[in-house]
């Protein structure tokens, strides 16, 4: 590490200053390959924070399917985003600060920040890092807290999946206030955030891709040789796959449909009872899967079409259970299935409210 403590780097990401400021360290480090990453975690030698797999840019192939996504999910992303700017807005009477959850809250921090300040609001917009089993970067919070009020924290996240990052928050937050953490995302399917859109488990666009729309920024790291004492969490920024990077260009394309949005003022269609019934649903869903392959290890299960997808580009996927393999949500994710390989089971009514969950290979 150099001797130079830099708790964040000025020039980190590649969104517009005023979109988003990352509260990470940027590091560079040796990339462990898939199959060694997955033996670690899984024997328990490593926690998968301390660990990085390079990215690879995505298909022309795979691109089409995303730009597919995009034809519906970004008018659907831009018009729930409004919604929930407002939601955000009757749920805190000061300054509004929000707290994307690095990576998957950025791109859709943005477009709500956007949308915050166009409804007149103090509303300031930071990506931070929050692990399973360790916690939110408490070096970030304590910078944010610093200037803006408890009371008017608001994380972001794209989606739930199981809700492990939910529980994750709800421990974290006590350090910092009494009241539960308002927590607020797209796609609730677990019925674990305080405001959503709705519990539908539909194919978010920026679900499907990795730093190429998150601002070319890796998954949070938390490895003690790169970060020390008085530290923010670390990141690699994948500058190898800038000529693929669209960051800006996503968020500026929701950003059109969300808007025209804002001048309709909707309810949230989120309430305690669609959160019960969604959660008893997750919870039996998430159930039969261990049940069924005999799971030791729960975060085996990655249920969600997001958390699908991205267990089969970043991990060592078993098999697939879906909805429906001709739904066009599904897409993208049966061509990975088709293009590895990799075995999938139809089973609608036992995955419900999930369309997708990946299962990831026992291999210690």
């Amino acid at each position: 590490m150099d001797s130079m403590n830099h708790k964040a780097s000025t020039a980190l990401g590649s969104y517009a200053p005023e979109d988003v400021t990352f509260l990470l360290k940027k590091v560079e480090m040796q990339t462990t390959d898939v199959a060694a990453k997955e033996e670690a975690i899984q024997s328990g030698l490593r926690h998968y924070s301390e660990m990085i797999s390079m990215e690879k840019a995505p298909t022309a192939e795979y691109m089409e399917l995303f730009a597919k996504a995009m034809e519906t999910g970004a008018e659907r992303m831009g018009v729930e985003s409004a919604r929930l700017a407002h939601a955000i807005a009757a749920s805190v009477e000061g300054p509004i600060t929000l707290v994307s959850l690095v990576r998957a809250g950025v791109p859709l921090g943005v477009v709500l920040n956007r949308a915050i300040k166009a409804l007149g609001r103090d509303v300031e917009h930071f990506g931070v890092s929050i692990i399973r089993d360790k916690g939110i970067d408490d070096e970030a919070m304590r910078e944010i807290l610093a200037t803006r009020p408890v009371e008017g924290i608001v994380f972001v996240d794209g989606w739930t999946g199981k809700g492990a990052i939910t529980g994750q928050l709800e421990a974290s937050f006590k350090a910092y206030s009494d009241e539960a953490p308002k927590f607020v995302v797209l796609a609730d399917p677990c019925g674990r955030a305080s405001i959503a859109a709705s519990g539908d488990d539909w194919l978010i666009p920026s679900g499907i891709l990795g730093c190429t729309v998150s601002g070319l920024i890796s998954r949070s790291i938390l490895n003690k040789d790169v970060v020390g004492p008085g530290d923010y969490h670390a990141c690699v920024q994948w500058d190898h796959l800038a000529d693929h990077d669209i960051s800006r260009s996503f968020v500026d394309e929701v950003w059109k449909y969300t808007q025209p949005a804002l001048a309709t003022e909707i309810p949230s269609v989120w309430n305690e009872e669609a959160r019960r019934r969604h959660r008893e649903a997750a919870d039996a869903a998430v159930a039969w899967v261990v049940e069924e392959n005999v799971v030791a290890n729960i975060n085996r299960v990655k249920p969600g079409i997001a958390e699908a997808t991205r267990a089969i580009l970043r991990r060592m996927p078993e098999k697939v259970y879906v909805s429906s393999p001709n739904d066009p949500e599904l897409a993208a994710l049966m061509h990975l299935i088709e293009d590895r390989g990799v075995p999938y089971v139809v089973a609608p009514e036992m995955i419900a409210p999930y369309s997708a969950v990946t299962l990831i290979q026992k291999v210690s």
